[in-house]
């Protein structure tokens, strides 16, 4: 066993390896083998063969600069959306306790406490002061 490890570490040297996007793609792999076997399409197979192929190119390709400035460009897009998903996961946690609100100034989510009413905010961001009113 410790033969094969080192046999493997010596040839993944000088590799790209796994990132994010290889993370991503095996998602979109998994889901498309899904729906592959539900629907049993030719043009999904197609897709599930050029996905892995795909990752596995990218995984042992020694041109680690290109591979880093395509996992950079999905890092752009993805972190947006994580965020703006992990925030409205949060929102949903934590319904029965705050209520979230917009700074009409700077655009920047305010978690506030749960008091019906209107209340007079002051944004920790701008510093810019607002009224805000909260229904149960």
């Amino acid at each position: 066993m410790r033969n094969f490890k080192e046999k493997l570490t010596s040839f993944m040297y000088g590799r790209y390896g796994i990132d994010q996007l290889y993370y991503a793609s095996f998602v979109a792999f998994f889901i498309v083998t899904i729906f592959n076997t539900i629907i049993g399409s030719s043009f999904l197979n197609f897709l599930v063969w050029v996905i892995l192929i795909w990752m596995i190119f990218r995984t042992l390709s020694r041109n680690i600069y290109k591979r880093r400035m395509e996992n950079e460009k999905f890092m752009r897009i993805w972190n947006p959306i994580k965020a703006k998903g992990s925030l409205n996961i949060r929102r949903i946690k934590e319904m029965k306790t705050h209520r979230f609100r917009r700074c009409p100034h700077c655009k920047t989510v305010l978690r506030l406490p749960r008091k019906s009413g209107k209340h007079t905010v002051k944004c920790p961001t701008c510093k810019q002061e607002f009224k805000v009113r909260v229904m149960l």
